[in-house]
């Protein structure tokens, strides 16, 4: 097919964002190209977006994707409104084959224009951001200005920190080489060696509710920059972010000359389960999981023909040691606890507090007194519906309520959870966190804090010492994972004690956050989201070992 995108043109627009990425990647600084704020996008961009988003609502979203054997749908905003979007269904037997058709020549372009390529996806993705921030917000259940952001720039940002990683280990090897070796007096033995990497075949991304771009994104692209085939499979109440997203990858697929079927969409039916029946087919040699411990589980045994990279459930905990800035500690940790109603796998759940209380710049302060503390700055944070509801958004769905609720009869309450009346949508479930008081000196194998609680609900679990904190910490990150670990102290001792337990058990470390940095926040192209060395997932967002067994490289030989 003929390119309407040349490589030279490629070059052109993206080779320096793809510099500036390997230069971020390696200094771990802070670097993002895709704007944060709303006005950067242009004056009319806000209703443009917001009318783009609407335009596709009640309509039929064809792709043009070989396979299609119907028509399914069904997504329901957490705030209320029926989105009416009928996405392709699709036939694998007749859509598998199609996508491995391309995947030759899209393998023969090489590392640098599967690079650009990808770079100007995530471009045309970044000017739609007001678009894509609607469909984030009606799918997930994030407050606008957190969809805007988390699913436009960072996760924009994300799949430009995977391109980054794929195309750095797919050039460690060049790509020929002339080989002699020394004979003494007799003529030297003489090759010349090409060297390709080869990708896999085809990925499978199984998508998320909460996170369908942020999480989505980074196994996305680093699957199609390394030469794979990407089949998208999302999350059925959160299809139209990640719709969208295939969208524009077949557009300039198509347009730079390759085949649009690289990328295509596989959308189930209500209670079809497709995702289990792809991932066994022997096509499928990649699969990107975000979601609960069960299914990635199961992927990881019975997915026996790919790499599976998976990203599950985990119990984060802090520890409360002491503080040298009592009021920042409580606001941090008010705002972690509140953002998105803790629907975050990176929310910390479990704050582990010495009974006889910490040391602080206010003074000593009891368990007692640090819970009651904690408890009135997060009603102090949401007190005002305007900003919990900017804060919170909306329970993404019925299971996070029932939780909420149920939480409340686990223990003595030290904040109770109330009803938030948003006045736009007024169908939208939305709920101010629970904090309820533990006592971990009571051996309890169910004890409710050894579990993940997803949502708005934390535990201020008294410990008799710092030490038993470190020793809970160490036992729950080995057996139920850890996304995050935060931990506030003015020793530093006890600073090298956790860290140690961090190293130990891998487990990603924040420490006395008082400012405007949140545990539960992670910056692409520095921070490493997860460490793929504890249950709570098996691979890193984004580091190496992430992308490097996506391609193997293959050599010829030839006679010189």
């Amino acid at each position: 097919m003929a390119a309407e995108l040349t490589l030279t043109q490629l070059t052109e627009k993206h080779r320096n964002t793809l510099d500036q990425a390997l230069a971020a990647i390696r200094s771990r600084a802070y670097w993002s190209p895709h704007p944060e704020h709303p006005k950067a996008y242009g004056e009319t961009a806000p209703a443009d977006g917001l009318a783009a988003f609407e335009a596709v609502r009640g309509t039929r979203f064809d792709l043009g994707q070989p396979g299609t054997d119907g028509w399914t749908g069904g997504e329901v905003s957490p705030y209320g409104p029926e989105l009416g979007v009928e996405y392709p269904h699709v036939d694998p037997d007749v859509l598998l084959p199609a996508m491995k058709a391309g995947i030759a020549a899209w393998r023969d372009a090489g590392p640098e224009t599967r690079a650009l390529v990808c770079v100007e996806i995530l471009a045309r993705i970044s000017a739609r951001t007001h678009e894509f921030a609607h469909a984030v917000m009606h799918t997930s259940g994030q407050a606008f200005m957190m969809a805007f952001q988390a699913g436009g720039p960072h996760a924009q940002d994300r799949g430009l920190e995977a391109v980054a990683y794929a195309y750095e280990e797919q050039t460690r090897v060049p790509g020929q080489a002339d080989w002699s070796k020394p004979q003494g007096k007799r003529e030297p033995l003489e090759l010349g060696k090409t060297f390709t990497a080869v990708p896999r075949g085809i990925a499978l991304m199984i998508g998320c509710n909460t996170f369908p771009t942020w999480n989505g994104y980074p196994g996305l692209f680093a699957s199609l920059a390394t030469g794979n085939a990407v089949l998208v499979k999302p999350h059925p109440r959160a299809v139209l972010p990640l719709a969208l997203t295939v969208q524009v990858a077949r557009e300039v697929l198509a347009e730079a000359g390759f085949d649009p079927n690289l990328v295509a969409l596989a959308v189930e039916r209500p209670g079809e389960g497709i995702a289990k029946t792809l991932a066994v087919r022997p096509e499928i040699k990649l699969i990107d999981y975000t979601g609960s411990t069960e299914f990635g589980d199961w992927l990881e045994t019975n997915a026996r023909q790919a790499q599976v990279y998976t990203e599950k459930a985990g119990v984060n905990t802090v520890i409360v040691d002491s503080t040298s800035d009592y009021k920042g500690m409580l606001s941090n940790l008010a705002f972690s606890l509140s953002l998105y109603s803790g629907q975050m796998c990176t929310t910390p759940q479990n704050l582990l507090i010495p009974r006889d209380g910490i040391a602080t710049d206010a003074g000593h302060k009891t368990y007692d007194e640090v819970v009651a503390d904690l408890a009135a700055s997060v009603g102090g944070l949401l007190g005002d519906d305007a900003r919990a509801n900017a804060l919170l958004g909306a329970l993404v769905n019925p299971d996070v309520k029932a939780r909420l609720e149920a939480a409340a009869g686990l223990g003595e309450v030290a904040l109770a959870s109330r009803e938030v009346v948003n006045p736009e949508f007024p169908d939208a479930v939305v709920r101010t966190p629970v904090m309820v008081k533990l006592d971990a000196s009571k051996p309890d194998p169910e004890a409710a804090y050894l579990s993940e609680c997803f949502g708005p609900v934390s535990f201020a679990v008294a410990v008799d010492s710092t030490a038993d904190a470190l020793d809970l910490l160490r036992r729950t990150v080995r057996e139920k994972g850890a996304m995050t670990v935060g931990a506030y102290t003015t020793s530093p001792d006890t600073e090298r004690a956790i860290e140690e337990v961090c190293l130990e058990e891998s487990a990603q470390l924040s420490l006395n956050l008082t400012g405007g940095v949140y545990v539960n926040q992670t910056a692409a192209f520095s921070d490493f989201h997860g460490s793929g060395g504890n249950p709570a997932a098996n691979a890193a967002l984004c580091d190496g070992a992430f992308v490097a067994n996506r391609f193997r490289v293959v050599e010829v030989r030839r006679q010189a």
